[in-house]
């Protein structure tokens, strides 16, 4: 138990301190893209998932994690919740993990955020909408010994339980094709992005190409620790751990190594912060605070749905190469980019 405390706020501060110093949030690296014509924070993405897609297949060809944990393509929920819950990081001003970083920097809005994420999830996973989220999730995309079949819930549960032939779709097992071979293509698109750019010094903080390799670094720890420490190979990811959070402090739960993970985010954003003269309260007035318990609510519910946020699915998810956490990314990018344009773009236009 101890190691395991310590383990998730060693690396939770780690991660904490390189989202603030970086200010890597997810939310700007889309938004900067077309609104500013900026794509340092993209970039930064990018490098990060490269070395963590590289670290965690080492990983797990080594034996050192038995099996990377795969989630299976829900066609429906991963373009609709991935959607809405690019909507929402745009409404809440902040990432799943961005709006967690910021509360350690004293920003009041985050914390409203951080709520209206938490109610989101549990009144989607257990709630009111539970239905509707069973009924999104419902039809999936399986490979099977006979091809490629669209299964049930119902039906990928009674795989499971019979020990049918059945897996979650990669990109490697989509093509047939080794998963080096992927790697090597994906390696060659994103450092193809990622070189194109120029690489001025950040005036505060961390660069984007200091930031963002060692964000992968940090991911690849906790790979690890989460499954040696922790006991389940989760890696980072702040959906199911922002539940279990309040879980914990509600209820009396036993915590996950998650669950520290994410206190060390807010600790290491804090020491982060405090050091350089970032640290310090600030609050915004009513229609910006309503804005940042909306986007929450819309994101929890986009990340149940959609089966993880822009960390479970655009650094971890997507670390395992699974069809679902790309093709979720890629509707939480257009779910961005259509808020920002309503937003802010055509405000624009129409003055």
């Amino acid at each position: 138990m101890i190691k395991m405390v310590i383990s998730g706020l060693v690396v939770g501060a780690l991660l904490g301190w390189v989202l603030q110093r970086g200010r890597v949030c997810m939310n700007s690296a889309f938004r900067d893209m077309i609104l500013v014509k900026n794509t340092e924070i993209f970039r930064a993405y990018l490098a990060a998932l490269l070395i963590m897609i590289i670290g965690a297949n080492i990983l797990e060809d080594t034996g050192v994690i038995k099996v990377l944990y795969r989630q299976g393509f829900m066609p429906v929920a991963n373009v609709m919740g991935g959607y809405l819950f690019g909507i929402g990081i745009v409404m809440a001003s902040g990432c799943a993990s961005g709006i967690w970083f910021k509360i350690g920097e004293g920003i009041v809005p985050a914390w409203v955020s951080v709520l209206g994420f938490f109610v989101g999830i549990l009144t989607t996973s257990e709630g009111m909408l539970l239905r509707l989220y069973q009924s999104l999730s419902n039809y999936q995309i399986w490979l099977t010994g006979d091809g490629l079949k669209l299964l049930t819930a119902r039906q990928v549960d009674e795989s499971w339980a019979t020990h049918a032939d059945i897996y979650p779709l990669t990109l490697y097992n989509l093509f047939g094709v080794n998963k080096w071979i992927v790697i090597a293509v994906l390696g060659a698109v994103f450092l193809f992005v990622i070189l194109r750019g120029d690489f001025k010094k950040s005036r505060r903080g961390y660069s984007w190409y200091v930031a963002g390799p060692v964000l992968g670094i940090i991911g690849i720890a906790a790979w690890w620790a989460s499954d040696y420490y922790g006991g389940k190979a989760r890696g980072m990811s702040f959906t199911g751990p922002t539940v279990e959070l309040f879980r914990w402090v509600m209820q009396g739960d036993d915590p996950t190594w998650s669950v520290f993970l994410i206190f060390g985010v807010v600790f290491g954003s804090y020491l982060s912060s405090k050091q350089i003269g970032e640290c310090k309260l600030k609050s915004c007035g009513a229609n910006e605070t309503l804005d940042a318990f909306l986007g929450g609510l819309l994101m929890g519910f986009g990340a149940v749905v959609g089966g993880g946020c822009n960390i479970g699915h655009g650094l971890t998810g997507a670390s395992t190469l699974a069809v679902s956490s790309f093709v979720t990314m890629l509707f939480i990018i257009l779910g961005n980019w259509s808020m920002v344009y309503i937003k802010f773009i055509r405000p624009m236009d129409i003055q």
